[in-house]
């Protein structure tokens, strides 16, 4: 490394060098502030892009209350336009309940499908579990297993099992049925749904006392 014994070396050296560099410089100064102030303004634009989609999400939901055909239409349009938002993926849940209440399964199932298929990892199961649901009761037992069957996720065990039994038991298959019920008991169903207990009761085989055992 050289060394500059006198001011008017040094002030030779920085003037030849700025010269050289101080282009360069400027520009990587600009850039830099440009870059700073652009990531502040789309940072601000993500802000206000998220609290107008809020704004409007918590509108459709207000009117998906009211259940009318008016008010379904509005959730579509909000999740045409939102459409790979989470807004929109819990839209169409809602949208999807509200049509199941209007009886209204294939929208239902069109917009579960969306969101089971393409939604976030944390949202797929909750949306496949619903679809089921509802290709059940649209008579679809093979699809709503095979939809049951993609759900992998261990919290919702209990719920899949438990769905599962329903689907077997409108097959006709009651012993199935049974045991599907009898898995999602033993997965912790029985704390989460009241209804299982009593789904296991109906289907309980008679009691068997001394006098009817068969001879053996």
């Amino acid at each position: 490394m050289e060394v500059y014994t006198t001011e008017e070396q040094q002030v030779e050296v920085i003037k030849s060098w700025w010269k050289e560099n101080g282009t360069s410089v400027l520009a990587g100064t600009v850039i830099g502030l440009v870059g700073l102030f652009g990531w502040r303004y789309y940072n601000e634009q993500q802000q206000v892009g998220q609290e107008t989609a809020s704004a409007a999400y918590n509108e459709v939901t207000a009117q998906l209350a009211k259940g009318d055909d008016a008010a379904l239409e509005q959730a579509k349009s909000f999740i045409s336009a939102h459409q790979g938002d989470s807004y929109a993926e819990l839209a169409a849940l809602q949208l999807a309940a509200a049509a199941v209440k209007a009886n209204k399964l294939d929208l239902a199932a069109e917009q579960l499908t969306q969101v089971a298929t393409n939604g976030d990892e944390s949202i797929k199961p909750i949306a496949a579990l619903r679809l089921a649901r509802v290709l059940n009761d649209q008579g679809k037992a093979d699809e709503a297993l095979a939809q049951l069957g993609k759900i992998n996720n261990e919290a919702f065990k209990a719920q899949v099992a438990e769905a599962r039994g329903d689907v077997l038991l409108k097959q006709g298959k009651p012993e199935e049925a049974r045991d599907a019920y009898q898995a999602a008991a033993d997965a912790g169903g029985l704390q989460a749904s009241s209804e299982l207990k009593l789904k296991m009761d109906d289907l309980a085989l008679p009691a068997v006392t001394a006098n009817e055992a068969p001879d053996a």
